[in-house]
């Protein structure tokens, strides 16, 4: 085995206050934690490979009120921009994009609660947050290693598994993520959102970030949105399904960008006694928040 494949070469991670983050990140610190939100942005969040595509996607569709070619104006990266990305040159950073976007402006972030840019809270802004079981989220995320060539090597599943329940990884330990956004939407303006529950019932999960848009959609306009959004037209279409975007950065002949998109994908990977494992980590670090996830429909 050549040394470069070892799990957790973890040198394109560093830490920022403890959550290990890509390198670019950091130094570019500065210009991120004093990211200038505006009141009317509109920030979409989730802990990586939790739904953050589509929902991007639904949110897009919905602003314009299921018109799909105004949503095929851009790839998603562009309309909504990952405000903490520094991608390598010449890709510009999510930052810049957000930049010179004009307002409105919908943004992306995979930040916990405590790095996020504190203008996002003075400004009110209003934030989407999505949520996915810890299982799911990790064969996603290991995947998604893989064919990322800005992360580092996962090395072996049990490895990833390993560091995924440690906290070992980018953006840090999945409990604390979705944990600290859940207590955080009882002091701003937050929708939280499950993953499992947008694939169960599409319809009524649009119609609540609708609701919270204060934005009215017809019964055959949320129809269009719910079929635009359908994992199966999201992986067709070019400008949500990331093959615009250089294969020196995401070579989807690894494994696609959108992969499965479904609900109980894990029970091809975990062991029972990872799973056992995972369950009782759950228990401990969210037993008494009130939050719950469903790990099959």
């Amino acid at each position: 085995m050549e040394p470069e494949d070892e799990p957790g070469d973890d040198s394109k991670l560093v830490e920022i206050e403890g959550i290990p983050m890509l390198r670019e990140t950091l130094e570019n610190w500065n210009l991120i934690s004093g990211f200038q939100a505006r009141p009317d942005d509109l920030l979409l969040c989730t802990y990586p490979k939790a739904g953050t595509t589509w929902i991007q996607e639904i949110v897009d569709m919905v602003q314009h009120r299921g018109d799909a070619q105004k949503c095929a104006r851009a790839p998603i990266y562009e309309r909504s921009p990952y405000i903490e990305l520094f991608p390598p040159k010449p890709m510009p950073s999510g930052f810049e994009l957000a930049m010179a976007m004009p307002s409105p402006r919908t943004l992306k972030s995979h930040l916990p609660v405590q790095l996020l840019p504190t203008s996002f809270w003075e400004q009110n802004c209003k934030i989407i947050y999505v949520a996915r079981n810890a299982k799911d989220c990790a064969v996603s995320f290991f995947y998604f290693h893989r064919m990322n060539k800005i992360l580092p090597d996962p090395g072996k599943w049990e490895d990833f598994l390993e560091n995924f329940i440690a906290g070992k990884v980018g953006y840090g330990s999945w409990f604390d993520h979705v944990r600290v956004w859940w207590e955080a939407k009882n002091h701003h303006s937050i929708l939280y959102l499950f993953y499992e529950d947008i694939k169960e019932n599409p319809a009524q999960e649009i119609q609540k970030v609708a609701e919270f848009l204060n934005i009215e959609l017809s019964a055959p306009v949320l129809d269009q949105i719910v079929q635009h959004t359908k994992f199966e037209s999201m992986k067709e279409n070019p400008m949500a399904n990331y093959s615009n975007m250089p294969s020196s950065v995401l070579d989807q002949t690894v494994s696609p960008f959108m992969r499965k998109g479904t609900v109980g994908d894990w029970k091809e990977h975990f062991t029972e006694a990872q799973s056992q494992q995972l369950d009782e980590i759950c228990t401990q670090k969210l037993g008494d928040s009130g939050l719950e996830f469903r790990t099959e429909l």
